[in-house]
């Protein structure tokens, strides 16, 4: 899904400069947290209804392409 690009907005003068659903407040990483936490899209899009279910997908293409990007130290099990 490319068209993350196009529906992320980093601003330094919104939200600290964290990412959020352009035109909203709403954070990337507050949906991914929710969608993680379990709660359903139904319950996101009730909670916040200015987003839409394409801006949750977005959302989560957003933190696949990061997850890709950077590296996270999990020990391993021996």
């Amino acid at each position: 899904m490319e068209n993350w690009k196009e529906r992320i907005s980093i601003d330094p003068n919104v939200c600290h400069g964290k990412p959020c659903i352009k035109g909203t407040r709403i954070w990337v990483s507050l949906i991914v947290d929710n969608l993680a936490a379990g709660s359903t899209e139904e319950e996101i899009l009730e909670a916040y209804p200015s987003l839409s279910r394409e801006d949750i997908r977005v959302a989560l293409a957003f933190a696949a392409e990061v997850t890709r990007e950077h590296y996270v130290d999990i020990p391993l099990k021996v």
